[in-house]
């Protein structure tokens, strides 16, 4: 389902395929290895996680559509403090470790700065991955529900404080 909403006088889309895909022409380093196999950004990250993870195609994308969604929530609102739970973090880890592609996301996204990744060691228990979810849905995305309440108290939060960071 896309959704499009008003911002700023421009229309964006909440499609999370859509997004992510929309950065190729964006990725300027290791272009050979990242468009070489004909696939679209989506279906590389999809398998990248099948790779490395033990799980189906359908909880691969449902990761990977709740992380894109929760970095676009983190660009829109640098100021809200965000979190996600272990799996959504699978899918957000993936984005930022494909770094070419986490670079396009910047470029596209960011207005070209970098977002960096400043985890913390501990989770927090507080209920902020339920928030999160609470957040993101009320900026229109479609969350996977389930995904959110699994790890709905525990949290692996980055450092609000640190400059532009998620």
């Amino acid at each position: 389902m896309t959704v499009a909403l008003e911002h700023s006088a421009t229309t964006r889309t909440r499609d999370p395929r859509e997004l992510l895909n929309a950065v190729a022409p964006h990725i300027t380093e290791l272009t050979t290895n990242i468009f070489d196999s004909g696939m679209s950004l989506w279906d590389r990250e999809i398998a990248l996680l099948l790779r490395d993870h033990a799980m189906v195609r359908d909880m691969a994308e449902r990761i990977l559509a709740n992380a894109v969604m929760y970095v676009m929530g983190s660009i829109e609102n640098p100021s809200v403090h965000l979190g996600v739970g272990k799996l959504v973090d699978i899918g957000v880890h993936q984005l930022i470790l494909d770094t070419s592609v986490w670079w396009g996301i910047c470029r596209l996204y960011n207005g070209g700065r970098f977002k960096h990744h400043a985890p913390f060691i501990e989770r927090r228990r507080d209920g902020l991955c339920l928030r999160t979810g609470d957040f993101l849905r009320s900026q229109g995305w479609a969350i996977d529900e389930e995904l959110w309440a699994i790890d709905g108290t525990d949290c692996s939060p980055c450092d609000d404080k640190v400059p532009d960071s998620h």
